[in-house]
């Protein structure tokens, strides 16, 4: 394990970039650790690191090592080394189990600290092990009420995709209502992300939900939500 992270960090520090490094921070309120090194190029070290790892037969041992590797690159702090965990991961999602979800859940509890860390890896592996095991959307709405913003956002935002093929929309509406007067202008962001893919599909649910809502909802959650729709529902939407 510690050869296959030191060969991977060594390419992270050689492709490193101080231009690169200095302006990430601006797309951050938090403060961000990293190495300086452009999303595309650190998918490719990612894929050509991977590639290089050596695994066994057995696909329940080589994702519990993918799981081990992960852990060290959540630990580092690095946003280039997160993206790299979550990559990986995402590439052991057909054996993932019910019991997997304690350990995702406890990296974004302690490691996750910025938006893109967060939707990198809700968006994805969240996301996808959530449609293979629906019941976990409860644990989602646990989230929704969690002290930690990070968890709140994640609520949201693990259900995009499934929310982009027409999925659970009653449980993004639950979702959605116990986020909806959320303090954090990221978790509004969230959730009303969230709301803005639902309506791809469901565009008359999401209009009446916006419009039930709108004299509470917070201006930045309802502009995210009403952005695909025709003009005379936004009209409609932004009214005072």
């Amino acid at each position: 394990m510690d050869k296959i992270l030191d060969a991977l960090r060594e390419e992270l520090r050689k492709n490193a970039d101080e231009k690169t490094r200095a302006s990430s921070q601006r797309f951050f309120k938090e403060e961000i650790k990293v190495y300086g090194i452009k999303s595309a190029q650190v998918n490719k070290i990612s894929k050509e690191i991977f590639k290089s790892i050596k695994f066994k037969s057995n696909k329940n041992e080589d994702k519990l090592f993918i799981f081990n590797l992960a852990e060290k690159l959540w630990q580092s702090g690095y946003l280039e080394e997160s993206f790299i965990a979550c990559n990986w991961v995402f590439s052991a999602r057909k054996e993932f189990l019910p019991e997997d979800f304690k350990v995702f859940e406890n990296w974004i509890s302690k490691y996750i600290s910025n938006w893109a860390s967060c939707d990198t890896f809700c968006n994805h592996t969240v996301g996808e092990f959530i449609e293979m095991y629906p019941e976990f959307i409860a644990k989602l709405k646990e989230f929704a009420k969690s002290d930690n913003p990070w968890l709140r956002r994640a609520a949201a935002v693990s259900l995009i995709i499934p929310a982009k093929k027409g999925k659970f929309l009653d449980d993004i509406f639950e979702i959605a209502e116990i986020l909806l007067l959320d303090a954090e202008d990221l978790v509004q962001k969230g959730y009303g992300w969230l709301l803005k893919v639902a309506s791809q599909s469901h565009q008359k649910e999401v209009f009446d939900f916006v419009i039930k809502h709108k004299a509470i909802m917070p201006r930045t959650a309802l502009r995210y939500a009403i952005e695909k729709m025709p003009k005379e529902l936004k009209v409609q939407a932004m009214a005072k």
